[in-house]
């Protein structure tokens, strides 16, 4: 007997399986409805992984927004040197691991300073000035300092349409921080971003290594007492 349903079932939408709301990250909506988030994710959304990369072919991904910030220690010293290294056997020269050194000194610093900048610059052995610019191409790199949490609001198109605005405002309210700014009790900085790459489950937010799918503006709260 075949599986398929037939042509009168497809038209019938009584016929349809009932559809289930998106809990707000990704699966428990296929095979595996029993799964809770922290299942899916563990801790947290890349999982515990070594400050020194890993294996050569995972160093360079590692997040590089993380909570605990140090803007005061050295850059490339013991398991992140390890990391570096690992990262420069992966390309044919040192400009082309120049994205993955960034990540490593905002990883550890919070932000990208002229002189963090300047320190990556002579570690890779190029131009101070090509460093920069780079640096300051990409939006993924803060040049000042940011708030414990960095949360990252995705306003285009997909989440624009569903309400990601109003998202974007109730962070606001909620922290009390100004656009970009970090907020009086160092805790928050709230940002508009372009996109987040998960236009399937707007509004999507990412807050320091972190995604929040399908928030809307009442899940704010909730999310804020999550992470203190």
């Amino acid at each position: 007997m075949s599986g398929h349903a037939s042509a009168a079932e497809q038209t019938d939408p009584t016929s349809w399986p009932t559809a289930v709301a998106n809990p707000g990250y990704a699966g428990d909506t296929g095979e595996f409805p029993q799964l809770t988030e922290d299942d899916i994710r563990g801790l947290t959304y890349v999982g515990l992984r070594p400050r020194d990369g890993g294996h050569a072919s995972v160093a360079g991904t590692l997040p590089y927004q993380v909570a605990e910030k140090r803007p005061a220690d050295p850059i490339f010293v013991g398991e992140y040197e390890e990391r570096l290294v690992k990262v420069l056997s992966r390309y044919p020269d040192r400009q082309a691991a120049l994205l993955p050194a960034l990540h490593i000194a905002q990883e550890i610093r919070g932000h990208l300073s002229a002189e963090t900048m300047d320190e990556v610059a002579e570690r890779l052995q190029l131009p101070p000035a090509y460093v920069r610019g780079v640096a300051t191409f990409y939006t993924m790199y803060n040049l000042g300092q940011v708030g414990k949490y960095l949360i990252q609001v995705c306003t285009n198109i997909s989440c624009n349409l569903c309400g990601g605005d109003a998202v974007f405002e109730a962070f606001l309210d909620a922290t009390g921080a100004d656009a970009g700014a970090v907020s009086d009790n160092g805790l928050w900085t709230v940002m508009e971003v372009e996109c987040l790459g998960a236009c399937g489950f707007p509004t999507v937010v990412q807050i320091n290594d972190r995604f929040f799918e399908n928030v809307r503006p009442e899940d704010v709260p909730a999310i804020l007492a999550r992470l203190t």
